[in-house]
């Protein structure tokens, strides 16, 4: 007989107790770091009207959009009016121009799933998590310095030690191309440029050629890049055009220095965004140890734009901001076994001796629970204790607490290991602390 297989939506997938215990963990780390530094947490909703999405990604970004139909004629019409959330930025641009009263500068950090009708690939999903983390209202070069810390201490806190925070600004990158002699070309310069980790200087400069940028003009943007992580010696190459640009740098790395964020660089052929930015930009990324890591890119990335928040109002709204990719340090956590011991948090399973000691196994489960250890109780028939036992071992559990008539009677509890099969009987009174994590 046929039957309908199932399937989850293509490009989505579901995320199983295990997965989500460690992702939980993740997410965990990461809001108690925004908030060490003062950020308060966000919420927006799924959908936006369709209005405030589209025109704010650029023609492939609007094709990227989740529309969802009206109701009523209008849908039968293929017409939308609604969509489903493509970033976190947009939103928040939407929450300050609708909230004139928010105190500034406003800090916030949201962590929620966004949508984008994209090619399902590897890694590449429909439904996804950012991590964003932004300032709004204030112009001070400290803002960014906390964004970058913030990043620097959370991947830090998840124990990453081989991330490196790749730093640039769009003014300096303004000033390369025009010293290069092509200041009308900015924009396809730097979309070349930006490709410069994953082609090589053979690749860029294959693709500047087929550009149409001159051969001159692409010997002396080599040279002007020769040394792209000393700051100095750039603006030696680019001259005075650029000096607004390198003391914000200089004076961002003097405030990471204080921050304590020692793992940063500059990079002069880090063009992220183009004209999305304003001032510094900056990328997250993994050099890899022992081998691991490689291939692994961008973790986290964000910069100056105080151009975009204030879309809506029709006031200039100075902001900066950077968001941690969720689902590729998940991903890097996973391959390199850095997300061990974060299974369930249920410490042990109260098993059911006979009927008898249900009362007795309930009462232990709610004493322990008001402790504030987690516990979960057998469901299944009294009795069985090597069916409970393995129960608990395939849900990651780590005890057992089983209540015969004789440790009701004497007001004791056998305490099993489930990982090596010690079994020890003690107090009533002692469970909780014998089993707290």
């Amino acid at each position: 007989m046929a039957t309908n297989a199932v399937f989850a939506a293509k490009g989505t997938r579901d995320l199983l107790p295990e997965a989500m215990h460690r992702r939980l963990a993740v997410i965990q780390t990461l809001r108690s770091v925004y908030a060490m530094f003062g950020f308060e947490p966000l919420e927006t909703p799924a959908m936006e009207r369709i209005e405030t999405l589209t025109g704010k990604y650029g023609e492939e970004g609007n094709q990227l959009i989740f529309k969802i139909l009206e109701r009523g004629e209008g849908g039968r019409e293929g017409k939308a009016d609604l969509a489903l959330r493509y970033d976190l930025t947009v939103p928040l641009a939407r929450v300050v121009a609708m909230n004139p009263a928010l105190p500034l500068p406003f800090k916030r950090y949201q962590i929620q799933p966004v949508w984008r009708a994209d090619r399902p690939a590897k890694g590449r999903f429909r439904e996804f998590y950012q991590c964003d983390g932004d300032i709004v209202g204030s112009t001070s070069l400290l803002c960014d310095a906390e964004c970058i810390a913030m990043a620097h201490m959370a991947l830090e806190k998840l124990g990453f030690k081989d991330f490196v925070v790749h730093i640039n600004h769009r003014a300096l990158l303004t000033a390369i191309v025009a010293a290069a002699g092509v200041p009308e070309r900015e924009t396809e310069v730097l979309v070349a440029i930006d490709k410069l980790d994953k082609i090589g200087v053979a690749g860029v400069t294959k693709e500047l050629s087929e550009r149409g940028i001159a051969a001159d003009v692409v010997d002396r943007l080599w040279a002007i890049l020769a040394s792209p992580a000393d700051l100095d010696a750039v603006f030696a190459a680019v001259g005075q055009q650029a000096h607004a640009a390198v003391a914000d740098l200089h004076a961002l790395f003097a405030h990471l220095r204080s921050l304590g964020a020692t793992r940063v660089v500059f990079d002069a052929t880090l063009a992220r965004g183009l004209g999305y930015y304003t001032g510094a930009v900056y990328e997250v990324k993994l050099t890899g140890v022992d081998g691991q890591g490689a291939g692994v890119g961008t973790v986290a990335a964000g910069g100056r734009y105080d151009g975009l928040i204030g879309m809506f109002s029709g006031r200039k709204v100075p902001a900066v901001g950077i968001s941690i990719g969720l689902e590729r340090i998940l991903t890097v956590m996973e391959e390199r076994g850095m997300l061990a011991g974060k299974g369930t948090p249920v410490r042990a399973l109260v098993t059911l001796f006979s009927a008898e000691t249900v009362a007795a196994s309930l009462e232990l489960a709610a004493g322990m629970r008001a402790a504030g250890v987690a516990v979960e109780v057998w469901l299944g028939e009294p009795g069985s204790l090597g069916k409970q036992f393995r129960y608990a071992d395939q849900r990651g559990i780590p005890y057992a607490l089983v209540l015969g008539p004789d440790e009701v009677a004497a007001g004791n509890v056998a305490v099993k290991k489930l990982a090596t099969g010690d079994q020890h009987v003690i107090a009533r009174n002692g469970v909780a602390e014998r089993i707290r994590p």
